[in-house]
């Protein structure tokens, strides 16, 4: 699989609660690529939580970070990059993410209720009523997130380990042929 993506990094989209950061980690071990999580860097930089920056600093103060990170992050080669929910929506973040491969993790609503309904370390999460704010983030943001090359489907009964063999199938249909300009 390495070979097949030839360096080209591997950026993990979705709505929170999808499984970027553990379907992110599997698949950097099954392809031998290092991992990387863009929240989780913000937090180790800035030395606080996702929730205390958008309550501290608010949401575009957020959101400039996560942007900044990705266009740090993005120069690396053979990475698996695990995304936050909204960093499809600012189009300067595009530029960097169209520069690798870009995997939609679809997980339906109701599933991600179940998974997110006692975690409180969603700072979009703490206003309102979960399955309400899930779906208006999703209408919002689906039209973003359906730009991706890898669209997968996630039921309620797929393991981390699923979806990875699932991708494992599927990226090589999707990876660009290599440019040749003795065939051109």
């Amino acid at each position: 699989m390495k070979n097949i993506l030839r360096g080209l990094n591997v950026y993990l989209i979705g709505m929170m609660g999808s499984g970027k950061t553990t379907v992110g980690e599997l698949l950097a071990k099954k392809i031998h690529y290092r991992f990387l999580d863009t929240d989780a860097i913000i937090e180790k930089i800035t030395h606080k939580t996702i929730n205390q920056i958008f309550a501290q600093e608010g949401e575009s103060s957020f959101r400039t970070l996560e942007s900044n990170i990705l266009k740090e992050v993005s120069a690396y080669i053979r990475t698996v990059i695990a995304t936050g929910g909204g960093i499809i929506m600012s189009q300067d973040n595009w530029s960097h993410l169209r520069d690798g491969m870009i995997i939609w993790l679809d997980v339906p609503v109701d599933v991600l209720v179940k998974r997110l309904a006692n975690d409180d370390t969603r700072p979009l999460l703490h206003q309102e009523d979960l399955t309400a704010k899930l779906t208006d983030l999703r209408e919002k943001r689906e039209s973003l997130y359906q730009q991706a090359d890898i669209i997968l489907n996630i039921s309620d009964q797929d393991t981390p380990e699923d979806i990875v063999e699932k991708l494992l199938r599927e990226i090589p249909f999707h990876v660009k042929p290599e440019f040749n300009p003795d065939l051109n």
